[in-house]
């Protein structure tokens, strides 16, 4: 059996610790996992982690530091990790990436990630009204102005930023508002994260801030009209990634993102304390792979629980199988199938992506059909 090289890898270097307190988060609780231990990675940890990361006969490798939020960990830790990638390294290309909600976000940070091109991912919902509905500090004040203070000192400093957006119940209501808001921002990279999460399991029910299927069928539709209407030249002028990841599957590429996947699993979590697990939504005992520091990461991704979570994915419920779009979603998140509170193992997002596929079809095919005809590639979808 061929074993996969381990080319990715999602790193909680602050554990669940934050520095704001979001109403729809759902990380911050798993502080209860760790209850009595300082929730930062020790270097030996870091050390451990990038070494075995870069003794792999791999091209590239990629490191997405996210939280909690990472920047508590300070500017120092990163130039150690900096600093062990390049003692360990034997040529690879390092791709870094680090999620932050931006409080904390200086010059001296701006610096770092302009010079070793780390590529941000800025959570930022939209206008100051959308964002400071449920983005809060720990006093309870918005957070609204230093996210946007941050996006504005980054892209000034000429560093990469993408922004993530949730779209919950409040949001999915300004669609074009939102839209409209980052392009004037300048972040024309743009990431929509349908919000789900489940009040209480007896009896089960959305946790109030979710967004209901119908609600993000139509954002989506929506965003979709905006998103064509700023084609030049027939290439977008905006990129949002679940359009662009559908292309390339409308393409024959493999999409790049994986809930369009037939598998998931092909990375990993690791948590401060060097403890790995399947997903970044699966950080429970149950999904727990082991510890960096008993069990080597390329063990981990090639155990037998990690190969049973990524076919999970396509274990689908008899009514996705007949399902005319199925080979386009493939049953969406294994999270949103699996905790949907209403169960059944359908994808609780199942009647947006009934809405939306049939609306962005023919314009998808008639992307990809010119893009085809410009570039002479014969991949078909």
């Amino acid at each position: 059996m061929i074993r996969r090289p381990v080319t990715e890898v999602l790193v909680k270097p602050a554990g669940p610790d934050c520095n704001l307190d979001c109403d729809y988060c759902f990380y911050t609780s798993k502080s209860q996992m760790f209850a009595g231990q300082k929730t930062h990675m020790s270097e030996a940890v870091l050390e451990a982690m990038i070494a075995q990361l870069m003794a792999q006969p791999v091209s590239q490798i990629s490191i997405g530091w996210q939280g909690g939020e990472p920047t508590l960990m300070g500017i120092p830790f990163y130039r150690k990790a900096l600093e062990l990638m390049q003692r360990h390294g034997h040529g690879q290309a390092i791709a870094n990436g680090l999620q932050t909600n931006g409080a904390l976000i200086d010059k001296g940070w701006a610096k770092l990630f302009r010079d070793y091109h780390f590529l941000i991912g800025l959570s930022l919902d939209g206008p100051q009204h959308v964002h400071d509905h449920y983005r809060s500090n720990r006093s309870g004040r918005g957070s609204w102005r230093k996210t946007v203070d941050a996006a504005r000192l980054l892209l000034d400093q000429g560093v990469e930023v993408n922004v993530l957006t949730v779209v919950n119940d409040y949001s999915v209501r300004f669609p074009e508002e939102i839209y409209a808001f980052h392009k004037s921002a300048g972040l024309n990279f743009m990431q929509f994260i349908p919000c789900l999460e489940a009040g209480s399991l007896d009896p089960p029910h959305l946790a109030p801030f979710s967004v209901s299927a119908e609600q993000y069928g139509d954002f989506l539709c929506q965003v979709f009209d905006l998103w064509l209407a700023d084609f030049v030249d027939g290439a977008p002028a905006t990129s949002i990634r679940f359009f662009e990841a559908l292309l390339f599957k409308y393409a024959g590429f493999p999409p790049t993102e994986c809930t369009l996947l037939e598998e998931c699993g092909s990375y990993l979590l690791i948590e401060h304390n060097g403890d790995v697990y399947a997903c970044d939504f699966f950080v429970d005992p149950e999904w727990k792979l082991g510890n960096l520091l008993e069990t080597p990461l390329i063990d981990l991704l090639n155990a037998p629980r990690q190969v049973e979570f990524g076919r999970l994915k396509a274990r689908l419920p008899a009514g996705c199988m007949v399902c005319k779009w199925q080979t386009l979603c493939r049953g969406g998140c294994t999270k949103d199938r699996l905790r949907n509170p209403a169960g059944a193992g359908q994808n609780h997002f199942c009647a947006a992506y009934k809405t939306f596929f049939p609306y962005a079809d023919s314009h998808l095919q008639a992307l990809v059909d010119t893009w085809k005809r410009k570039t002479g590639n014969a991949k078909v979808h």
